[in-house]
This record gives C-alpha cells, structure tokens and sequence, in this order.
C-alpha cells in the first residue's frame, strides 16, 4: 500500500497551505529573536536595577536609623530619598525601607584608599555589616586588577557638596550651561559642570540629555540647594562627594584594565560609591 501524500504536496491545497506555513514559520523564528534579544539586554539591565536599589535601601536604612525616620528632620535622609527618587525607585520600596530601619543589622561607614597601574587614584564608600569581610573581597578585586590598597590616596581628593539637577527646570524647558553658571553665582555655588557619565545599568534617563552638577562648600550644601530650586531648577539629588583634585590620563592597556577593576567594584553590593581620578 502506497504511503500517504502530506496535505502540503497536493496540488489541490498547496497553494493555500504554503504561504500558512511561512507565516507560522516566521512568526516562531521572530519570536525567538525576540526573546534572545530581551534575556540578552533586559537581563542585565535589570541586574543591575537591582543592585543599585539594593544599595539604595541600605543607605536609607543607615540614614534613617542614624536621625531618625522623618525625612523633615533629617537632612541625611532627605538627601537619599531624593537620590532614590531621582533614580526610579518605587515609593513603597523606599518607605519600606525606612520602617525597617530599626529591624536591620547596623550597618558600619567605611573608606578604603586605593592606587592602580599608572599612578591613578580612588575611594571607595562601603557601607558594611561585617568590615572585615567587605576589605578582604575589595582586596581580591582591587589584585585582580592591577590595583591594591593605598594609605594617601585620598590626598588627590577634595570634599565638596554636589547638587545634581535635572537638564530641564520645573516647567520642562532645557537648562543651558550658560543660565545654570548666573545661577550658580546667585546660589553661591563654587562652579557647576554636566555630568560626565550615566551609571551602569540605569534606566529612565532624561531623554539621554546630562544632568547637571553645581558644585559647592559643604556647610553650604542645603543652602545652594534651596535656592537651585527655588530659582525654578529641578535638584535631583545634595550629596557631599569627593572630586579629584588632578586628573590622571592612562594609556589603552592599563585604561581597560582599570575599567575592568570599576566595573568589578560597582557589582559589589557592599560598595555605594566610588571616586577616581581618571581622565
């Protein structure tokens, strides 16, 4: 007995069956790149989205524990909750947060100094329950990549207040360079600047366009804020920073290696800033 002919190869059907077939085969091999490209892409992306409100939790639950849960009577507080805004993090994952301030591990400040391959600088802001622990993994980083701890290093670094504002004021009009510097000398701010480079991994940018920092003293942090904002400017976050003094310019091999170290550093969940003086 003769096999069966497919349905496909009969004369009579092929010509509705074949173009039904293409269109499902093409569907399934769309769809699949669609999804090699959301698991390649979105994956990390919302990695490291955790990482950073991982941190940001940490810092709000240090703060609050600190001074108090009252973001009004607490200026530290204050400054993270804008910082956490500024970021996307949900309201109820920053009040959430703050209520369980008082039911986590006391969490301990540290600053580590830190020297690479060409003579370039950097600090390193932990915020820890176990320092011990936190400086034996940032010493198996900081080898790895060429790097090692280093007394002085913070030498290369001043202290200064940073008001981050948004590159539109309050009713959605761009800030030009120019506007925000006459700003800068009403408010009393030291200088201001864009911002040099997004965070890895950081998603709800304002249409790509760079924020803008204002630099200043740091008795002076709130005060120049205030006013940033009163002038009809968007302040996203007030933070006291450190800022190289001297820029250090490094050569292809030692600069991707030091890239590498920034990049192992910022995937530290210990690890809330890092400051160096790379050109």
């Amino acid at each position: 007995m003769a096999s069966p002919v497919p349905l496909w190869r009969c004369p009579r059907w092929s010509r509705w069956l074949r173009p039904l077939g293409w269109f499902l085969g093409s569907r399934r091999g769309a769809g699949h790149n669609r999804w090699s490209k959301v698991r390649n892409v979105k994956g990390p992306r919302d990695a490291a989205r955790g990482r950073l409100f991982q941190r940001l939790g940490l810092l709000l639950r240090t703060a609050a524990r600190e001074g108090g849960p009252d973001p009004a009577l607490n200026p530290q507080l204050a400054n993270v909750v804008e910082q956490c805004r500024a970021k996307n993090m949900p309201k109820i994952s920053i009040e959430a947060a703050i209520r369980g301030a008082g039911k986590s591990a006391a969490g301990v400040r540290v600053l580590y100094e830190a020297r690479g391959a060409g003579g370039w600088a950097l600090l390193l802001e932990v915020l820890t329950d176990n320092p011990r622990r936190s400086q034996h993994e940032i010493r198996i980083l900081l080898a790895q990549n060429g790097a090692a701890m280093a007394e002085g290093a913070r030498h290369g670094f001043e202290q200064l207040g940073v008001v981050r504002v948004a590159p539109r004021d309050l009713g959605g009009r761009p800030v030009s360079l120019e506007v925000a510097l006459e700003v800068a000398v009403v408010a009393g701010a030291r200088d201001v600047c864009e911002e040099e480079e997004e965070e890895e991994g950081e998603e709800g940018e304002e249409e790509e366009e760079a924020a803008l920092k204002f630099i200043c003293e740091p008795s002076s942090l709130r005060a120049v804020r205030d006013h940033l904002e009163a002038s009809g400017l968007r302040p996203l976050s007030a933070t006291i920073e450190y800022l190289p003094r001297d820029r250090v310019a490094l050569p292809e091999g030692p600069r991707e290696e030091a890239e590498r170290l920034l990049q192992a550093l910022g995937d530290h969940p210990d690890v809330v800033n890092i400051y160096h003086n790379l050109q």
